[in-house]
């Protein structure tokens, strides 16, 4: 990185000059004239401050004596158990900064509201908190607070920051006396007090901060900061000792250089606070260690230690083609934001146009948007939620694609705010001073566009995600199948969640209270509360930081692509599940019918490498309030209670977390229909098309609640209800025989686009899977055959199948074919036509329209269609960048009379044959 230090070099570089500068200050009070919403924060600070400076006018120690210190103790020494506190011990001339109580931020405790916290608390019998059930203060050890004590002084010096810009914007004297004795205090606390100590020297002293367990929880660090830049005119005049205010800030930023995580989002996290004390500092030369300005800069940009990669390295961990952050959602969307805000900050002081000069930083925003189901809300997999893409990021390159001049991709960015705005997840105010000064007054009102930042298949290997969407607005779907790859995975084997009908209907189960309580560790991290397949109750690995991606195989259209054959999206992908040692694969298609509702095929195969006794679980939870099964009749099957799916039985932990669990054994196929009844509407219905097989166990249960889901891809009134699960249960092998469904989502008394599901098998292929799907107007069937692999073969009577997948519309009117849809395919022969592969598999497209047929293909292939008795011979038109280039008449087949056929020697986006 080439750093453009500019104004950042020079002696006469004043404060403020984080947010604004002196220079800056009348035309900022000018905006405020006629921007409301800014104006609004900062009457909400006035007005808020208004309280507390009362108390000080009352007693000066109010606010100071609040701080959690050890007053009485003056403890210099913090001793650590891991991720909790143990004790502190020593002495320091004054009364220095208290540790937080544990990493863990879950707890059964209140944290006081300020004006409840007790002044100048040190008790050695620990902490005086209200239990959170029974509303009892108890005496408790700080490991039991969570992080009470470090977000009560989070809290109190967020005070003191209001209190700084307020003196700054209004130069009335009572803000900066208000906050430089509380500033003081707690920068001369923790200038005597040592960093903490793990008495385990376990990996926690890797990672600790100075005031939390975590250095990138030390958000203090900004309050602080911006506090300092503010009074500093106040300080000069008041002849204020700063030597170690700056020796704080130095202490901080060697902490952070010293400690942290070097590889995921903890290094962007702690480069935004070392950017922050850069920033607030004077150059190196001001100081006797020379630790100014560009030391820190460059640390933070440029120079990598063992636990903080600079950034300008830590930019080559996105994967560079998809723009994909190697985390789950959340964190990489998060990971976006720091960024944003790191070279806004910096390109505040250089005018440079920072964000320029990395493209992917650019390109990470434009591909979160592959996140989204339809709805506009994140997928759930990992330690994720179902949540909006955070507006700030959208606000923070607004502001830079007007700073420099970018109106078009303005315009596009700014749709999206005007989208959640108008639908009300979002209001533009500032909630900080951040937002205050660095968003752009107003935004441009333009139309949110999803369709041209998503494609048909996104695939994300860093993550090991492929998502799949067809259809807009009622009719959308979207099908998301993930590993488990990166940083905040969870051990799901290879997953699923699925959208239909405006709701995430199939939904992950999200995360759990906190990563270390027992509910996160036994339940939502694990294999049973995903929709997967289970190997003997056991299947399993660690989370958090995963290795176990699956393998995309297959797959169609290509990823970031659009195809002009828009009725199938589908992939293959393989997967070693490791406790078991097991072979899996999982085929899922979305399918467009012909009334333009889609359904979902999903074919998972799952075998152990050992011969042997084994058994085999898929499950599926979908949201609603009722789950009922149904016979080939369509007659309600009976089911009896179980305590099977325990680990009781021998499987995982996570069993135990299902309630009402009921089973039922039949060999035929069944229909699972699970109901979600919303007020006002019609019955959103899931309808399940589920293989029969000899060996099969049916079971449904309730799963917990899943901590995924939100307003926006679930009714309200089902957030915290538990979820009805089905699960289907094989005592062998599922490979040659694997679990078959078809995912048929509709409203009821509206149309179903399937009329009928059938399945059947080869005798000579055992693994071929032949599924039949009668549409809705019981004339028109989607024949599927799937092989396990691009080798196998699949033959009966008047058909031939090298090759993994064959898809074939047609309408028993005189037997017209719709569409003929094949991949991995060497050969195919099937009534009068014949393909065959000149070297590589293709995957190939062909589409009746009118009087011609509309195709592509990926390979070089020979196409014989049939020839009419005495018809016309067929033309072809190639075509290449949308031009006609070739055209080309049909010459027969010497062997079969009645095929006439073309040559396609290459790729080709889009062919045309015309009858």
């Amino acid at each position: 990185m080439v750093l453009v230090m500019g104004p950042l070099g020079a002696q006469s570089f004043e404060h403020p000059r984080i947010y604004t500068t002196n220079l800056d200050k009348q035309a900022f009070l000018e905006k405020l004239e006629n921007v409301a919403w800014k104006r609004e924060l900062i009457d909400k600070k006035k007005q808020n401050l208004e309280r507390y400076l009362n108390f000080v006018d009352i007693n000066p120690e109010w606010l100071v004596s609040r701080l959690q210190m050890n007053w009485k103790t003056k403890h210099n020494e913090v001793y650590l158990k891991g991720g909790n506190f143990a004790y502190s011990k020593g002495t320091a001339p004054v009364p220095t900064v208290r540790f937080s109580g544990t990493r863990d931020w879950a707890t059964d405790y209140k944290r006081p509201k300020l004006v409840d916290v007790e002044p100048y608390f040190d008790d050695s019998r620990g902490l005086y908190f209200e239990h959170k059930k029974t509303g009892k203060k108890e005496w408790i050890h700080p490991s039991k607070s969570g992080h009470a004590i470090e977000k009560i002084n989070q809290e109190i010096m967020q005070l003191v920051e209001d209190a700084a810009f307020l003196y700054w914007l209004t130069g009335e004297q009572k803000y900066a006396d208000f906050a430089a004795p509380v500033f003081f205090t707690y920068i001369d606390g923790m200038f005597h007090r040592d960093a903490p100590i793990d008495l385990k020297n376990s990996n926690q002293q890797n990672i600790s901060g100075l005031a939390t367990f975590e250095v990138i929880h030390e958000g203090i660090v900004i309050s602080l900061v911006t506090a300092y830049d503010f009074l500093y005119d106040y300080l000069k005049s008041e002849k204020k000792d700063v030597s170690n205010t700056v020796a704080v800030f130095q202490k901080w930023g060697d902490q952070i250089i010293k400690n942290g995580v070097p590889d995921n989002n903890w290094n962007l996290f702690q480069a935004r606070f070392l950017t922050y004390i850069a920033l607030v500092l004077e150059s190196n030369e001001t100081y006797k260690n020379g630790k100014g300005r560009e030391h820190y800069l460059n640390y933070t940009f440029n120079v990598s230690t063992d636990r903080q990669i600079a950034v300008n390295e830590s930019l080559l961990v996105y994967d560079q083609e998809t723009g994909i952050w190697p985390e789950c959602p959340s964190y990489s969307v998060h990971v976006i934001t720091t960024l944003l805000k790191i070279f806004t900050l910096l390109d505040h002081v250089t005018n440079n146009n920072e964000m320029a000069n990395y493209p992917i930083l650019e390109k990470a925003v434009l591909s979160s948007f592959q996140y989204l189901f339809p709805s506009g809300y994140m997928l759930g997999f990992g330690d994720s939620g179902h949540k909006i893409l955070p507006p700030e990021n959208f606000e923070l390159l607004i502001a830079n694609y007007r700073k420099y001049n970018q109106k078009e991709k303005e315009v596009l960015i700014s749709g999206f705010l005007s989208q959640f705005m108008s639908n009300k997840l979002y209001t533009r105010k500032a909630k900080d001073l951040f937002n205050l000064f660095f968003y752009v007054d107003d935004i441009v009102d333009s139309e949110a566009d999803l369709g041209a930042l998503t494609t048909p298949t996104f695939y994300a290997p860093n993550v090991s995600m492929f998502n799949q969407r067809m259809g807009e607005g009622d009719n959308a779907v979207m099908l998301s199948t993930v590993g488990s790859y990166g940083n905040h995975a969870h051990a799901n084997g290879v997953s699923i969640e699925l959208f239909a009908n405006n709701y995430v209907l199939g939904p992950d189960s999200g995360k759990g209270p906190s990563y270390w309580h027992p509910d996160f560790r036994d339940y939502y991290a694990r294999m049973p509360a995903h929709n997967t397949v289970i190997v003997d109750g056991i299947s399993d690995y660690n989370n958090m930081r995963v290795y176990h991606p699956f393998k995309l195989d297959n797959s169609f259209p290509k990823s970031g692509e659009s195809s002009i054959f828009d009725k199938v999206t589908f992939s293959k992908v393989s997967f070693l599940e490791p406790k078991t040692v097991s072979n899996q694969q999982r085929f899922s298609a979305i399918i467009k019918s012909n009334s333009g509702k889609a359904y979902v095929v999903d074919v998972f195969r799952s075998k152990k490498q050992k011969d042997g006794k084994q058994k085999h679980e898929y499950f599926y939870r979908n949201l609603g309030q009722s789950l009922d099964v149904l016979d080939a009749n369509t007659s309600t099957l009976e089911f009896t209670t179980t305590d099977d799916l325990s680990s009781k039985k021998g499987d995982l932990t996570g069993y135990d977390f299902f309630s009402s669990k009921y089973k039922a054994s039949t060999s035929k196929a069944v229909q699972p229909i699970f109901t979600l009844k919303t007020a006002g509407r019609p019955d959103n219905l899931m309808k399940l098309w589920v293989k029969g097989s000899s060996n099969q166990t049916i079971y449904k249960l309730k799963s917990p609640r899943s901590n995924a889901l939100s307003e926006g891809t679930a009714p309200k009134n089902l957030l915290k209800d538990s979820i009805p699960t089905l699960v289907l249960k094989r005592d062998e092998a599922a490979w040659n025989n694997p679990f078959a469904v078809v995912f048929n989502p509709y409203l009821k008394g509206e149309e179903n686009p399937i009329e009928n599901v059938s399945y059947a098998s080869l005798e000579g292929s055992p693994s071929t899977q032949i599924i039949e799907v009668l549409l809705a107007d019981k004339i028109t069937t989607d024949r599927i055959v799937l092989n396990a692999s691009e080798n196998d073969i699949a033959q009966e009577e008047g058909f031939y199948q090298k090759g993994l997948l064959s898809i074939i519309r047609e309408s028993k009117t005189g037997n017209t074919l719709d569409f003929m849809f094949l991949s991995g395919i060497s050969r195919l022969d099937y009534k009068e036509w014949t393909l065959i592969a000149s070297a590589k598999p293709v995957t190939i497209s062909i589409e009746s329209v009118e009087d011609r047929y509309l195709i592509q293909n990926d390979n070089p292939v020979t196409i014989n269609l049939p020839l009419k008795e005495g018809g016309k011979r067929a033309k072809l038109m190639l075509y290449e960048d949308g031009k006609l280039v070739a055209t080309k008449e049909a010459v027969l087949n010497r062997n079969k009379p009645f095929q006439q056929l073309f040559k396609l020697e290459k790729a080709y986006s889009k062919v045309i044959i015309k009858l």
